[in-house]
């Protein structure tokens, strides 16, 4: 609408002022009006209507800072621009580097299924649909090879996404290793918390939430523990990816709503 924001792909950020039609010659064109500083406008013909889009901030919403418009002709959207091509080249290598190393990695493979894991899977209130006995058996498959798990679970709410994820915690934990379950909300880490705790009460299992509901000291604690391996599993929001966070011998991370998540912090997670 006029008084949008909109990105030129030549000249930056400027505010759509409406279309008008302007005279070329023996015909007339159709154009889109942009005004950039200064009051400077740019005429953009419908032909050429490919080379504009909607502004989008990473705060969208009511409480977004209006954009700082460009100079038509000058030279701070050029560098810009450069500079984001650097950084997002620079992360593209980062990412092939860690999925080539991905590629290459072996792990210690899990131990096979225990009395303990069929007395757990056994004491599941409700009876595994085809999909979920199917997903637990591949997810335990992919376990018990020797290289790096990346799995994607799909699901409907109440389909069982969070069981298969319990057992597949209980078996890494069997196995001698620690669980992290990332979770986008502190409501969410609570929940998986009480869930995790229910399913696992019967077993000599240690689950811990780690969010801002415990104090700074509580959390040092939770620390402190997390890293002598004092602790099986672990669930926490984005504080789990902090620079103080470590672990003993981290065997399996879980990921809660995935698309919650930035590229960064799954690759920090990788790098983990």
């Amino acid at each position: 609408k006029p008084g949008d924001y909109v990105v030129h792909l030549e000249h930056g950020v400027g505010i759509y002022r409406g279309m008008t039609t302007i005279f070329h010659g023996e015909s007339t064109i159709e154009v889109a009006v942009i005004e950039y500083e200064g009051g400077d406008r740019l005429n953009v013909p419908l032909y050429r209507i490919d080379q504009i889009e909607r502004y989008r901030s990473a705060t969208d919403g009511d409480d977004a800072t209006p954009p700082r418009l460009h100079k038509l002709g000058g030279r701070r959207w050029a560098a810009q621009r450069d500079k984001t091509r650097a950084a997002l080249e620079e992360m593209t290598m980062e990412l092939l580097d860690l999925y080539a190393r991905r590629k290459m990695a072996t792990k210690m493979a899990a131990l096979p299924d225990t009395a303990w894991q069929r007395q757990l899977e056994s004491s599941f209130l409700f009876e595994d649909t085809p999909d979920q006995r199917r997903a637990t058996e591949e997810v335990k498959s992919d376990m018990e090879a020797p290289r790096p798990m990346d799995r994607l679970l799909v699901g409907d709410v109440g389909y069982g996404k969070t069981e298969v994820a319990v057992r597949a915690a209980f078996k890494t934990v069997q196995s001698g290793k620690q669980v992290a379950v990332l979770v986008p909300t502190t409501i969410l880490a609570e929940q998986h918390g009480r869930t995790f705790s229910e399913r696992l009460a019967d077993f000599p299992i240690r689950v811990e939430t780690l969010s801002r509901f415990q104090t700074p000291k509580e959390q040092s604690g939770l620390l402190t523990d997390l890293v002598a391996k004092k602790i099986d599993i672990i669930i926490g929001t984005h504080r789990l990816l902090s620079d103080d966070v470590g672990f003993g011998d981290l065997g399996l991370i879980v990921v809660d709503e995935e698309h919650r998540f930035g590229v960064k912090h799954k690759e920090k997670l990788k790098q983990l």
